[in-house]
């Protein structure tokens, strides 16, 4: 209480240092800001009435819906889980499998695990997990398939191929579970029922996360997840999220084994006019969801469901952890991107439609506010800044405790300043993946090898990737400029 107070504080004395006299010479930059932020604002209210109206009316309906209908089946649905462990602590992989073991156990029509590993320690850790516990699972079998390390999409492809050999029924499921996420005991239980109404394709839940040592990184990574129940619950209004998170994710069991799918998976890729043919590294979630998307399907998103990932910090400092994870999922969002918009509203829905589009309009409009304030503090009156600052602490604050009812309210007062470090960062890390799609790099990927000198043309598909970034950066800079009339 006492952080929130100061803060208050803060901001109120902030805003009445300014006198109204100081700013008369940046009238212009103060109405053309105050419009672009009428709309990123309103965007946001938006979001946040329609997620408030699907957890609290849409979505209570629909799943007294589901779960009536699945009770008239003569039959419970299997349970298929897609397990892949890759340099996870044994902790946390004893951890996961025991979540997901029992999961498998609860599952009343029983369960089939497919644990993909590729170190033979996994597998014996495993396989001594499995053992221990194999007398209370008489329903689940469990296949662990240990293969080389040639990529997550590889392993995802050759056990879905695994599972195609089963020849799922149409109301069985299949869990995509990554090996640092606990799945929720009532997992097959709480998801089953959704896939009763056949445009139902997909669905992802809420998440949670443990990570032990860092403070800092931990609590952005709960405001990450609470900004993200806000968002897919509002796209779960309209029946399409805009991912399928790989940490953990449920699909309809026969369209995951379509030969189609698997090949998406496998060997996603998009055709660049500038940087050529993009094979897909990362981002596996992003092609099932494309997959799913292009066909027509609905993915939805179950609120009070939720699974809980184990995170360490990949980099020894905050702010270089959270640039490298901002890379690799800003990175999969702008290369499915392109293709998703180029679907159009009538195949998508509008709303979904302008979402995906505002995905890239919205890295601009981030841009902007903090571009025109440097530029009239410089040309005009410095007097903007603590004006803009004081805005700032204000509009996040009160963002924060938006975000905070999907949460039961209340949030730490770092919460404010790290979301607009997240919106800031976040946006200029977009800006550099939005001319670089080529670039992809695992976060748990071995130290980078020596440097090699690049062929030719990759350097100069490098050059020409700064240069439009920086020409695309000076455009809105002069926007900027004129927009706020300091030319």
């Amino acid at each position: 209480m006492l952080g929130h107070l100061i803060y208050i504080a803060a901001f109120v004395a902030l805003g009445l240092a300014v006198r109204d006299t100081s700013l008369a010479a940046a009238d212009s930059a103060i109405v053309v800001l105050g419009v672009i932020g009428l709309w990123r604002y309103g965007w946001a209210a938006l979001n946040f009435l329609r997620a408030t109206a699907y957890v609290r009316v849409l979505y209570p309906r629909r799943r007294a819906r589901a779960e009536a209908a699945y009770a008239r089946r003569p039959v419970p649905a299997h349970a298929y889980f897609m397990v892949t462990t890759y340099k996870i602590e044994p902790g946390v992989t004893s951890r996961v499998y025991s979540s997901i073991f029992e999961a498998a156990r609860r599952s009343p029509g029983g369960a089939t695990i497919v644990a993909s590993v590729v170190d033979g320690a996994d597998l014996r850790v495993l396989r001594d997990l499995f053992e221990a516990r194999r007398h209370d699972m008489p329903q689940v079998r469990f296949i662990i398939d240990q293969i080389p390390g040639t990529g997550k999409r590889d392993a995802i492809a050759r056990s879905l191929r695994l599972m195609q050999r089963e020849a799922p029924r149409r109301d069985d499921i299949m869990l995509f579970v990554d090996g640092d996420s606990a799945v929720p005991a009532d997992i097959v239980e709480r998801s089953a029922p959704f896939f009763t109404d056949e445009r139902v394709g997909a669905l992802t839940t809420d998440e949670s996360v443990e990570i032990p040592d860092d403070w800092l990184f931990r609590n952005w990574f709960d405001l990450r997840f609470m900004q993200r129940q806000m968002m897919m619950s509002s796209m779960a209004f309209g029946g399409r999220v805009l991912t399928l998170t790989g940490r953990m994710s449920v699909f309809r069991a026969d369209l995951a084994v379509d030969p189609s799918f698997i090949r998406q998976v496998q060997s996603d890729h998009i055709d660049h006019w500038r940087l050529g043919r993009i094979n897909f590294l990362t981002g596996d979630d992003k092609s099932t969801w494309f997959w799913l998307l292009s066909r027509g399907y609905r993915m939805t998103y179950l609120p009070d469901v939720r699974c809980v990932s184990y995170e360490e910090q990949p980099m020894p400092g905050f702010v270089e952890s959270a640039v490298a994870l901002m890379k690799r999922w800003f990175g999969n969002m702008l290369r499915t991107n392109g293709r998703a918009v180029a679907l159009g509203p009538s195949r998508i829905g509008f709303f979904t439609w302008w979402s995906i589009l505002d995905q890239r309009v919205s890295i601009w409009t981030t841009l902007f506010g903090p571009i025109s304030i440097a530029l009239t503090a410089l040309f005009a009156t410095p007097a903007v800044i603590p004006a803009y600052i004081a805005w700032v602490m204000f509009t996040r604050y009160v963002f924060c405790w938006m975000l905070s009812t999907f949460r039961g309210g209340g949030f730490p007062i770092i919460y404010a300043p790290l979301l607009y470090f997240g919106q800031i960062l976040g946006a200029s890390v977009k800006s550099s993946a939005l001319f670089r799609l080529d670039r992809q790099k695992w976060t748990r990927q071995a130290a980078k090898k020596a440097a090699a000198r690049m062929p030719l043309g990759a350097r100069l598909r490098s050059a020409t990737s700064t240069y439009m970034q920086v020409l695309a950066l000076g455009w809105l800079t002069l926007s900027a400029a004129l927009s706020t009339g300091l030319l």
